[in-house]
């Protein structure tokens, strides 16, 4: 991997120089120690450095004047510490450590002007920025050419990537906010234009294939994850070609794995902790919709060879519900389960499965819940329900998604309302198709139930010990409610008594 990285920008006035400096300071305080400012004078050394100092100090207003004359200005305050240095006026290197300039920049970020005047000691890993005029014709434009030296390049080069897009859709002006990040590596962020118009920024690069652990296949290839944005984008025009509230992808890359799309808002489905019944009912009432239609498997993909879904196979299912012994039992049982147990584990849980996977399939959108629903109040009927998280999407049974939905992993479901959520869904499916077997599908909704909150346990735990997010381990016992009324149906005795047997603590409550 190259050890450089740059970037060229052209700009039209001082507005846009400092706009820039704002938009590099957020990476600048990530991971620079370095930064060094040159051009020819007048070219907005001055307009760039004070942008880039008032935002890494959070303030605006903060006075920032140039050290032509004192050499140095150091701005310290909460978070940070930056050291502002011009070297116009000095003769050489011997003068500027005489200065004490090497024990000033120890900590922090330092802000270097005419750095040339000492290339001995700004040679190494930096940011390196030069200014220019452009054309007399245009006294007021100026190129702005970034060179990342170093460690920081490959970081650099994925923040140009990232800009380069936004300025192709029309939003590098746009006040970008983080958002929030999810159980996920994707990353979030609000966007808003000086006009108000709104959008979101979804930055989930491509996930590099983890180790083979069994057929060859890492466990995401197995458990059919996506990889990339590709899927996200597909099924985002696949639902709204069924009149679903997904949001409207207005640009994407899919190598970079930048996805721009629309904002639906903020409102969801529960309210004070607890659902909102109303809502939930619509949510239920618009997968009995969906699941009602005969729906593609083959989706288009704007610019790219079009996506066809994964199957939420056997294999699929089986891996997910390993993820409790892997990570789970030692949590609860103490010690770890022997392999005798974990397969006969797995023999158990591919016995229940068989008839799921055996079953005519429907789209399963796999994080039908409450976190990636959204009310759209000004909306009718089903559409009210915005959906926002489908890139792991397969054909897989029904039950599934009705499962997410009615024993939700972050909010109490009541048993009067999970009741009520199936009910609604089985009166909607009849009148779509008198001949819905509402028993097979009550008996399949409590195996999936079960294998949903067995593969949650593990994920809940994993994200806890492996990926430092202890936050999820609050929702085990919600969990864990679930998985003992999933595993009470007939069905699902032999297992039971597996679960009984190997995990009594799950049993004490």
């Amino acid at each position: 991997m190259s050890d450089s990285a740059e970037w060229i920008v052209d700009v039209a006035d001082e507005a846009q120089t400092a706009a820039l400096a704002r938009r590099l300071a957020p990476i600048i305080r990530e991971g620079v120690r370095l930064v060094t400012l040159s051009g020819d004078l007048g070219a907005g050394k001055t307009t760039f450095a004070r942008a880039l100092i008032r935002t890494l100090a959070d303030d605006p207003t903060l006075e920032t004047p140039s050290p032509t004359f004192t050499l140095m200005q150091i701005y310290e305050g909460e978070g940070y510490r930056l050291l502002h240095a011009d070297l116009y006026r000095i003769s050489g290197e011997a003068e500027l450590e005489a200065l004490g300039f090497e024990e000033a920049s120890e900590e922090g970020i330092a802000l270097v002007e005419w750095a040339e005047r000492a290339p001995g000691l700004f040679s190494g890993e930096r940011l390196a920025i030069h200014l220019s005029f452009v054309s007399p014709d245009a006294p007021d434009a100026r190129r702005i050419a970034i060179v990342a030296h170093g460690a920081f390049a490959g970081r650099f080069a994925a923040f140009k990537s990232l800009e380069i897009f936004l300025a192709g859709a029309g939003w590098s002006e746009a006040e970008r906010a983080f958002l929030q990040g999810d159980a996920s590596s994707r990353v979030y962020e609000t966007l808003r234009k000086p006009s108000g118009e709104r959008a979101l920024l979804m930055i989930s690069p491509a996930k590099p294939d983890g180790p083979p652990i069994r057929y060859g296949k890492s466990y995401s290839a197995i458990a059919k994850l996506a990889e990339t944005v590709k899927p996200f984008v597909a099924m985002a025009g696949a639902l709204r070609a069924q009149k679903i509230s997904a949001p409207e992808i207005f640009a994407f890359d899919l190598n970079a794995g930048f996805v721009l799309l629309e904002d639906l808002g903020r409102d969801g489905v529960i309210a004070d902790g607890a659902p909102i019944a109303d809502r939930y009912l619509e949510a239920a009432a618009l997968l009995a919709t969906l699941h009602s239609r005969d729906l593609p498997d083959v989706l288009p993909t704007p610019g790219a060879a079009a996506y066809r879904m994964p199957s939420y196979d056997l294999d699929a299912l089986l891996i997910e519900v390993e993820l409790l012994v892997e990570w789970y039992a030692s949590r609860v049982g103490g010690s770890a389960i022997s392999s005798g147990s974990k397969a006969t584990f797995v023999i158990l849980w591919r016995q229940a499965l068989i008839e799921i996977v055996m079953a005519p399939p429907t789209w399963t959108l796999r994080d039908y819940h409450s976190p990636n629903l959204i009310w759209l109040e000004d909306r009718i009927g089903t559409a009210r329900i915005g959906v926002i998280d489908f890139q792991d999407a397969a054909l897989g049974h029904p039950a599934y998604d009705v499962a997410s939905l009615a024993q939700d992993a972050r909010v109490d479901v009541a048993n009067e309302l999970e009741m009520r959520l199936l009910g609604h869904y089985a009166r909607l499916r009849r009148e779509a198709d008198p001949g819905f077997d509402m028993a097979g599908f009550a008996r399949a909704y409590a195996i999936l139930g079960a294998q949903r909150a067995t593969k949650i346990l593990g994920i809940f735990a994993r994200l806890d010990q492996r990926d430092r997010k202890p936050q999820y381990l609050a929702h085990l016992p919600r969990v864990e409610t679930y998985l003992r009324k999933g595993l009470r149906h007939p069905a699902l005795a032999d297992l039971e008594a597996w679960y009984v047997s190997h995990l009594p603590a799950l049993f004490r409550s």
